[in-house]
């Protein structure tokens, strides 16, 4: 079988190393030494990073293929807006720490550990971020129905978790004998915005968000279409990522201000799709489809830096 420009791309052994000089080269553009964005940079490579061991350990993709990590890069330094703040670095290193354990949990009731240890990564980030919190009953009922590994153990396990960070913060207020902080924190969860108003999110925004579902609806036909080629634990897997995305723009469409939240499930979820068409399709029209990915995901970082640096 004649292999294409796709292909080779893919299972090319370099494409990973210089993915990884192009991101660097645009955080260096998109202000990592100008704005001293240095701990920003650290989290995202440390995200990066585990998506490498993401693909590895669950053979996401049943060939060799650094796609996995290569569409992580590039997807998220087209969207360099949403790694301005450290607390937004943070949330996409923890949702990669939640997937990593999530998976690990397979057709596991007694994995209690690695239901601490995701449950933990949300509420370190939900301190953060209380919304972080939307993402519990979605991991609750994966573990349950995909990944049949809800019992009483880990699901005590994932509630110790959660509760952790908050065992370390309620002494600091009751030591100030003022507790409202955290009352304040929690009563969020319980803010609603009008559904229709997108007034929170700017072009760029819209752009990148209208990208991850086309990107998304592509990986998840192709896997839907050629899925029987995988095994039945890897096609579980990508029913978590699939189920995900769908949750996450199902929030986004009923509540915007959440896009700096939840936006980062759907951006590594949107990688492992993504990644799985590009690696395993070989036909004339995936290759120009393939090539159209690349150059609307150049444009969109150009665009968006060209923004950034216009504000300045």
């Amino acid at each position: 079988m004649q292999k294409r420009l796709q292909n080779h791309i893919s299972e090319s052994r370099t494409a990973l190393p210089v993915v990884a000089v192009y991101g660097l080269l645009v955080w260096i553009a998109g202000g990592l030494i100008a704005e001293n964005r240095w701990l920003q940079f650290a989290f995202f490579a440390l995200s990066t990073y585990l998506m490498v061991e993401l693909n590895n350990r669950y053979a996401l993709i049943r060939i060799y293929s650094r796609m996995v990590s290569c569409a992580f890069v590039m997807l998220s330094t087209s969207s360099l807006f949403l790694f301005e703040a450290f607390s937004e670095a943070i949330t996409m290193f923890c949702m990669v720490v939640v997937f990593l354990g999530l998976l690990h949990t397979y057709q596991n009731p007694l994995a209690t550990s690695e239901a601490y240890v995701l449950s933990l990564a949300l509420g370190i980030n939900s301190v953060l971020s209380v919304h972080v919190l939307w993402f519990v009953p979605l991991i609750w009922l994966l573990m349950l129905t995909v990944l049949q590994s809800l019992s009483f153990r880990t699901w005590g396990a994932s509630v110790l978790g959660l509760l952790t960070p908050y065992w370390f913060l309620m002494p600091l207020h009751l030591y100030r004998e003022d507790i409202s902080p955290l009352v304040t924190h929690f009563e969020q969860l319980a803010s609603f915005q009008t559904w229709w108003d997108y007034s929170s999110m700017d072009l760029s925004h819209l752009i990148f968000l209208i990208l991850l579902c086309l990107l998304s609806a592509i990986g998840i036909f192709h896997i839907w279409h050629t899925g029987y080629n995988d095994k039945i634990r890897t096609r579980q897997f990508y029913t978590c990522f699939s189920i995900t995305n769908i949750y996450v723009f199902v929030l986004i469409a009923l509540q915007p201000q959440l896009y700096h939240t939840v936006i980062y499930a759907a951006i590594i979820g949107t990688s492992v799709h993504i990644a799985h068409f590009i690696a395993l399709t070989n036909s004339k029209t995936t290759n120009l489809l393939f090539c159209a990915i690349i150059v609307i995901i150049l444009s969109l970082t150009a665009f968006n830096l060209w923004i950034s640096l216009s504000i300045f």
